[in-house]
């Protein structure tokens, strides 16, 4: 796991979360100062907010899309202690 504040926002980097059922819960419990949780593992794009608001996403993969239509990744500012100019990038499959 991986700390830092950038732009104000206070933000942690983890591979896994685990199942995403009660996800926005496990990570308030986990992470109570945290304003961004960035994970990977499952390679399936997420974005939602926490109970407690906290931000969490996932960008996904860019070359291991499982069951996606397409391969994801995402860029983003933060600024002014929030995120800003989220855009999702989608890579189209390989033709093999």
């Amino acid at each position: 796991m991986a700390r830092a504040t950038v732009g104000g926002v206070r933000v942690a980097v983890i591979h896994e979360t685990g199942q995403k059922a009660g996800r926005e819960r496990r990570a308030d419990a986990d992470f109570p100062d945290t304003d961004l949780l960035v994970f990977g593992h499952s390679h399936i794009p997420w974005d939602t907010v926490s109970p407690a608001g906290m931000r969490l996403l996932n960008p996904g993969s860019p070359t291991d899309r499982r069951r996606q239509p397409t391969g994801t990744w995402l860029t983003l500012a933060l600024a002014g202690g929030v995120v800003q100019d989220l855009q999702w990038h989608h890579v189209p499959p390989v033709s093999r």
